[in-house]
Order: C-alpha cells, then structure tokens, then sequence
C-alpha cells in the first residue's frame, strides 16, 4: 500500500491494485466538484451486460452535459497536476491526526476525505453539530435509520479548499465541543 500522505490518482492506484483492477466504479459527486451521476468502467462484455440487467441503470437518466463537461475538465486537471491531492492529503492528516490527538475515533481509511466522528448516541451527535454550527462549522450528525442504532456519528468533509487554519479551527472546536459534552 502507498504512504497515506503520498496520494495517487485512483483508489485502486492507491491500494496497489493498479492495473489489476479490471472493474472501477465511481461518484462524479463531491470529489469533483459536487455533480450528479457516476459511472462504471470496465470489459466491454460486462458493461453490456449492465446496461441489459442492472436495475438503476434501467431507471436513470442521462447526465447533463455542462456536468459531463465539468467532469472531463476536472479529470484532466487533476491528471495534469496532483497539487489538489497533495494539499487535500495534507488536511486529512491534520484533521485525523488532531482529532486522534484529542481522544476522538474517525472512521474510515486514514487518507479518506470524509471523516467520520464516532459519538454513538444520537442525541450527542445532533447536539455536537448544532454547537459546531454555532462556533461556524457545518458538519452533520448522522443517526438511525441512515447509521446502525448506537452508531451515530458526526460526518466532516474535508476539502482541499479549506485552510490550515480552518482545519485547525475544526479541531479546536471539537475538542471544547467534546470535553463540553463528555465525550471526551
């Protein structure tokens, strides 16, 4: 597997797969820009074989094209220059790291951009995001039905937009937040 802070330009490029992976499936969501839709890759044969069978392929629709359009721009920036990659990597690892240092479990792969906060009650984790939005940070308690009961959480999304500062701003927040509240 690669360094954690040494991103590459596909997960599977990432986990060591590279070329082995024969399938790839992935959002045009939040990682590039926030769009709608996805897509698949693969051997001709199975892609056909998706677009006969798979039932949410039946029932979709086409993107639009200033989202296809954005897509090709933001998959050719990103293969031109990693500098997004590298920068976002290094806020995930401030991120992670502070709140670790704090006594806080994330969830999720430890190069993941969204970052899960582990509370478990529900109620904490609604009352620690309406105080995070106090303080000026947007994050959002994830509860039952959408998590396992007793598996509520505090979903953050980082970005290589944000700012050192910002990140450390977060960190802080829910650290005050956290010890406010007892859970940690």
């Amino acid at each position: 597997m690669q360094n954690a802070t040494r991103p590459q330009r596909s997960w599977s490029a990432h986990s060591g797969l590279g070329a082995k992976a024969e399938l790839i499936n992935s959002t045009l969501g939040k990682a590039l820009g926030g769009a709608m839709g996805g897509y698949t890759t693969g051997p001709k044969e199975f892609i056909d074989l998706l677009r006969q069978r798979a039932r949410p392929y039946l029932f979709s629709n086409s993107l639009a094209p200033p989202v296809v359009g954005q897509s090709i721009k933001v998959m050719d920036l990103l293969l031109e220059d990693n500098t997004f990659a590298r920068t976002l990597a290094a806020k995930v690892a401030q991120f992670r790291t502070g709140m670790k240092d704090l006594g806080f479990t994330v969830l999720g792969h430890v190069s993941h951009p969204i970052a899960p906060v582990f509370l478990g009650d529900a109620r904490v984790a609604s009352e620690m995001a309406s105080q995070m939005l106090q303080e000026g940070i947007y994050v959002v308690g994830f509860s039952y039905p959408v998590v396992p009961k007793g598996k509520a959480r505090i979903r953050v999304q980082l970005s290589a937009a944000h700012t050192k500062e910002q990140v450390e701003k977060a960190v802080n927040a829910f650290g005050r937040i956290g010890k406010k509240l007892g859970v940690i």
